[in-house]
């Protein structure tokens, strides 16, 4: 009877330590695998030609410029603390975009 036991406890325990490494082996191998086949699934595209940028139109321009000068300004504003309280940038760049829209 006392041999039966130790046997049991003998294959019990043998059985946990090999499926605790299965668990512990399993992603890694899913990773590797899955790494595997992106890198054959990318060297078996051809590389496509990178699209060259387009210059920003004048529209553009203008509202980047638009906006430098607004964010000096809310800059300058909120380090004098001068904006309203509960001001945001959002709510300052809308009016102050708007403003300086009418004024060019």
């Amino acid at each position: 009877m006392k041999n039966t036991l130790s046997i049991k406890f003998v294959t019990g325990t043998l059985c946990a330590a090999v499926l605790a490494a299965g668990l512990i082996a399993s992603p890694l191998l899913l990773s590797s695998a899955s790494a595997q086949s992106a890198t054959s699934a990318a060297a078996a595209k051809p590389a496509k030609a990178a699209k060259p940028k387009k210059p920003p139109t004048a529209g553009q321009l203008a509202a980047r410029e638009r906006q430098k000068k607004c964010a000096a300004e809310w800059k300058g504003a909120k380090a004098a603390g001068k904006t309203e309280k509960g001001e945001t940038w959002p709510k300052y760049w809308s009016a102050c975009n708007k403003r300086l829209k009418n004024a060019g």
